[in-house]
């Protein structure tokens, strides 16, 4: 006898492993096809399939959650662990771990004090590694000759920068095109600006001389790719000077701190890049007017300092009035004082003869004595009118020279002139017969146009021209009332009555009264 018949019996339905989970999976579809689920994320994992796996949970319990490659790419917040998120979508199981998710298709912050509590965070974690120093920023160029622009292409932000550039400072920008917004914004603008900087300075592409990173105004979600750590570590990293022009002015984000300069808006930004050509040119022209005083200023100073010191001096002439007027005083008592000095001498010499010998040396001392004085005289006399001679020589050759050039400055502009001339006579020759020509052809179009038009062309046609007592008749009524027309055509008149009858004969006139003859 078999155990089986034995036991007692059992109404109970058996389910398999397989039947009892599709039936708590349809279950759970059915009573949560639809929820969202407010939770703090946990574990965050995405493995090489590219789907989502991340734990919603709250102070008691843990809710697993999924979101599958395709929607993951398009979710606006990416979940981050210690996030308060709100997380839509719809309840199911996993049979082979006998457990339930959440397959969510859409994440939303819980709040704007999660976020700003997570970018607070985010923030000092990144200050503290010394990213947002005052000691890194490095000053913008004065004047950059290539300007790299990381910006959506096809927004309005881009016209802008581009419309300031034009009206400041034309230069040359270069564009990186990237999305601004949602989960590739992150990951393009960080490559962007990694991109800009490997760029060798000497390459086909140019480097360029400063970055600006702009984005419109939106929400805190709009902006939040730009407090992506991989960004703000992108532009603190940055060897090229980096402007921050992301949001309005009131919005921030944490590429404010990295960047070298922040602008408050995309406008902004390419005034910061650029100075005014025009504010330039003035600049310019005031320093070289500056210049130009400056250094008429350091010769007038002295000039005026060298013409107070000669009115302090007195006049030359002044100074030697005294010492002049003594010499003549002299002069004219020294012609007495040597006639007496000679007269004595020889009176001196007669009583006193002199030994022929002594005379005769003293006599030969006197000539070899005057003969030297006469070859120094006339070696210094030679030389002072060689130096004039080779001076009149070198002034001789420069005028030579200035008049050779002048001759030929003058020449190349009388032919310059005449150059000039001849092509002035040669374009208003031209112009004269282009004007002959147009108004030729102005008058035979007009021509033209008579014939085609003309009032005999047109009788020639086969038109005719219907007269009255009073004019020309124009409609058939008016041809009625009158009791004779005249039509006019190309070869001559012809009268006729307008009821068919034939026209009257035209009344002769009266003969012409003799003319009268002079008495006289």
């Amino acid at each position: 006898m078999d155990l089986l018949e034995d036991a007692p019996g059992n109404n109970a339905h058996e389910f398999t492993v397989s039947e009892l989970s599709g039936a708590v999976k349809r279950s759970i579809e059915d009573q949560f096809g639809r929820v969202r689920v407010r939770g703090e994320v946990g574990r965050v994992s995405r493995p090489s399939s590219g789907h989502l796996y991340f734990d919603l949970k709250d102070d008691r319990s843990v809710l697993a959650a999924v979101t599958w490659k395709g929607q993951a790419a398009r979710l606006i917040q990416r979940p981050e662990e210690g996030m308060e998120v709100i997380a839509t979508g719809r309840m199911t199981t996993f049979p082979g771990q006998s457990r339930y998710q959440l397959i969510v298709d859409q994440i939303e912050p819980a709040g704007a004090g999660a976020l700003m509590a997570m970018l607070e965070k985010r923030r000092k974690a990144l200050a503290a590694e010394g990213l947002f120093d005052q000691e890194r920023k490095r000053p913008l160029p004065f004047l950059p000759r290539m300007i790299g622009v990381v910006t959506s292409p096809s927004g309005a932000v881009i016209r802008d920068i581009l419309h300031r550039l034009r009206d400041r400072f034309p230069t040359r920008v270069l564009i990186w095109p990237v999305a601004v917004q949602g989960e590739a914004s992150a990951p393009q603008v960080a490559a962007a600006i990694e991109g800009f900087n490997a760029l060798p300075p000497d390459g086909p592409v140019p480097r360029p001389d400063l970055l600006i990173v702009a984005r419109g105004g939106g929400s805190l979600e709009d902006l939040w790719s730009f407090n992506d750590e991989a960004v703000v570590r992108a532009a603190a990293a940055s060897r090229i000077p980096l402007i921050s022009a992301v949001g309005h002015e009131t919005d921030t984000t944490l590429i404010d701190y990295a960047a070298d300069r922040r602008a408050p808006t995309p406008t902004a930004a390419a005034e910061m890049a650029v100075p005014v050509r025009a504010e330039l040119a003035a600049r310019l022209a005031e320093t070289q007017a500056r210049i130009g005083r400056a250094a008429a200023m350091r010769i007038e100073r002295p000039r005026q300092r060298l013409r107070d010191l000669s009115r302090a001096m007195g006049r030359p002439a002044a100074l030697t009035e005294g010492a002049r007027q003594r010499f003549d005083l002299w002069a004219g008592r020294l012609e007495p004082a040597l006639r007496g000095l000679v007269r004595i001498r020889r009176q001196e010499l007669a009583s006193h003869p002199m030994p022929v010998a002594i005379l005769r040396q003293f006599t030969d001392r006197k000539r070899h004595g005057l003969e030297r004085l006469d070859t120094r005289l006339g070696g210094a006399i030679q030389r002072r009118a060689e130096r004039r001679q080779d001076r009149l020589h070198s002034l001789q050759q420069r005028l030579e020279s200035s008049l050779a050039r002048m001759v030929a400055t003058t020449r190349r502009a009388i032919v310059t002139q005449g150059d000039r001339l001849q092509q002035a006579s040669q374009r208003l020759d031209l112009a004269g017969k282009r004007a002959i020509h147009q108004r030729r052809d102005a008058l035979l179009r007009l021509d033209r146009m008579r014939q085609t038009l003309g009032y005999h062309e047109t009788l020639e046609r086969g038109f005719a021209v219907v007269r009255g007592p009073d004019g020309v008749l124009t409609t058939a009524n008016a041809a009625r009332q009158v009791p004779q027309i005249e039509l006019q055509f190309a070869d001559g008149t012809v009268s006729a009555r307008p009821d068919g009858a034939p026209p009257k004969p035209a009344r002769k006139s009266a003969p012409p009264a003799p003319e009268q003859k002079d008495l006289f």
